[in-house]
Order: C-alpha cells, then structure tokens, then sequence
C-alpha cells in the first residue's frame, strides 16, 4: 500500500486542501495517527514542503512500528516518530500540531470514530482525515483487481525481500490479503452522509468550522473530514 500510495499519487487531489489547512492557524507540524509505517506519505510530504518548507510530520501508532518509522524518516529527515504506543482516540495534549489519519478511519466503529474527533476538539487540536475509497461500484471494481496490481508491482518495492516474492507468485497470500483487506475496507468507510453525521454528534462543534466531502483527480478519489478551530474573536 506505501509503494501504490506513492507511485500512484493516490492523495494528490488532497494537496490543496492540506496545504489550506496547515496555514489557516498557522501549522508547521503534523501529528499522524495510525501511522502503519508511515512511507506512503512520502510524495505527499515533497508536495506539501513546497509552500510548507519548515513542516515536520510526527508518525504515530497504536502499535508503533519502528523499524519502519527508522526507514521512512531515513528517507525524509523531516519525518520523525514516537516509539511509544499513541491511541487515536485520547492523543496526549503535548502532541501539537495538525492532527491527521490517511486510510485508518474506517478501522474503527462509530462510537470509536467520534471519539477521535470528540478528543481533538476538547483539546484544541485542528483535525483532518482522510479516505482514499468510497463504498462506491468505482471502488469496488478497483478493489477486486487489486491482486493483479499486487502481482505487477512487487518486483519494484524496496526494499527488497525474498519472502516477499515466495508469498506473493508461489504461495498467493498476499495478493488474496490485498484483495480481502481492500473489498472491507470499500464496505467499512465512513460516506460524506455518516461523516456529517458523526460531527454533528460532538460537543462543542461549533467551535470549529467543518470541511466534509469527496474531491477527485483522474483516478484518484479520496473522502475528507478537516475540522479548523474558529479564531477567538476579541472585543474591546
């Protein structure tokens, strides 16, 4: 999924609308939540350092990977890690910055879903997360051949492991992986409707300003939820 997410530039039609948000209150650092290992946000992060010079991303897990957090932020040494286990849903207040979740939201149920958001909002914290699927036809029919794409492109992921290739031509689990994980995933996701409904839900949300919807470039779709906190108006 990192190798895809980056050659394919699957969060390219979100660089507007991250680069919008990171200077709405004035970001220079991102809070990533659900991390994984953290390397399919690599051509995102070239984008956004374009207009962001000074952005540092923070990687972060329930289950810290760190041997890939190593990788990820050898790769771009403005990425950085905390190797202690950060749960989504009560993020401690020392972590500031943009909160935010790529293709992890649907993982959680409804009520652990606004959790997360209810505790950015508590917090302070400017929130955005992203999907790049949608219980669509589209995203389904893209799912189901996902084990082709898997077969295609394993030879070209680095870095490069043996087991990778006996378990991906000799013995398919992982193609069948892709594919499973890829067609729940598609049914799991949150629509523009639910995601509405959840932020009407929390407490002290109009404290916020609210960005829910889908946006779309060539082949890539990708769901937002992006919560800003309002300026604090002041009267003499």
């Amino acid at each position: 999924m990192q190798f895809l997410s980056n050659k394919a530039k699957i969060y390219k039609p979100i660089v507007p609308l991250l680069d919008e948000t990171l200077q709405k209150n004035g970001h220079r650092q991102i809070v990533d939540l659900g991390s994984g290992g953290g390397g399919g946000l690599l051509w995102l992060n070239e984008q956004l350092r374009k207009s962001n010079p000074e952005l540092k991303i923070i990687l972060t897990d329930l289950f810290p990977n760190r041997a890939a957090f190593q990788r990820t932020k050898a790769m771009a040494p403005n990425f950085d890690y905390i190797e202690t286990p950060i749960d989504a849903r009560a993020v401690p207040e020392t972590l500031e910055g943009l909160r935010t979740q790529f293709l992890s939201l649907h993982h959680f149920k409804p009520i652990e879903a606004k959790k997360i958001v209810q505790n950015a909002v508590d917090l302070g914290s400017d929130i955005a997360i992203f999907e790049a699927q949608d219980r669509s036809l589209r995203s389904f029919i893209g799912m189901f051949f996902s084990p082709i794409t898997v077969l295609l492109t394993t030879p070209f992921i680095r870095p490069f492991k043996i087991g990778r290739i006996v378990f991906t031509y000799l013995i398919p689990l992982v193609p069948l992986f892709v594919w499973w994980d890829g067609m729940v995933s598609a049914l799991r996701t949150y629509s523009v409707k639910e995601m509405n409904v959840l932020v009407n839900e929390l407490e002290n949300k109009d404290s916020y300003d609210w960005n829910i919807g889908k946006v779309k470039e060539g082949m890539a779709l990708v769901q937002y939820l992006i919560g800003t906190k309002k300026a604090t108006s002041t009267t003499s």
